[in-house]
C-alpha cells in the first residue's frame, strides 16, 4: 500500500473547495478504500488550525479540526520524533520553505511517501522527495 503525505495546501484547497479540491477528495476516498494511506504533520494540522481562526473564526477552525478527525488521515506528531524534527530542520536551513512545509517533506521522506501538494514552495525540494503536483485549476 503506497504512502502519502497531505500539506497544508492540500486540504485547505479541499475546505475551500477550490479547484484541487476534487483531486484531494479523490486520494480520500482512495484512502478510505485502503488504496493507499494518507499522513498528516501535527506541525501542517496546527497550521490549517490557525489560518482558518486567523481567517474566518475559532468556531471554524474548530469545525475542521472536527473534520480531519474523521477523515482517513493519520496525524503524525512531533513530539518526541527527533529524526522527524532533526530531518525538518535540515530542509529549513537548506531551502527557502516555511517550517510547516519542512515538516510535511520531512514526513513525506520519512514515511517514503509521495506529498501532495500545489504549493510552489516544495519545488526546491523535487530531487530530495516525491511529490505529486495537485492542478490548482483543476
Amino acid at each position: 500500500m503506497a504512502n502519502k503525505v497531505l500539506d497544508s495546501w492540500a486540504l485547505i484547497a479541499f475546505f475551500e473547495d477550490e479547484p484541487a479540491a476534487s483531486q484531494v477528495e479523490e486520494m480520500l476516498d482512495q484512502a478510505g478504500n485502503n488504496k493507499h494511506r494518507l499522513f498528516l504533520s501535527a506541525i501542517n494540522w496546527a497550521e490549517i488550525y490557525y489560518s482558518m481562526m486567523r481567517e474566518v473564526s475559532q468556531e471554524a477552525a474548530d469545525r475542521h479540526a472536527d473534520i480531519i478527525t474523521r477523515l482517513p488521515i493519520e496525524i503524525v506528531g512531533s513530539t518526541g520524533d527527533l529524526n522527524l524534527a532533526k530531518q525538518a530542520a535540515i530542509y529549513k536551513a537548506r531551502y527557502r520553505i516555511s517550517l510547516a512545509d519542512a515538516f510535511a517533506a520531512a514526513l513525506a521522506k520519512g514515511k517514503r511517501a509521495e506529498l501532495l501538494t500545489g504549493d510552489p514552495e516544495f519545488r526546491a525540494l523535487e530531487g530530495e522527495i516525491k511529490l505529486q503536483w495537485l492542478n490548482p485549476n483543476a
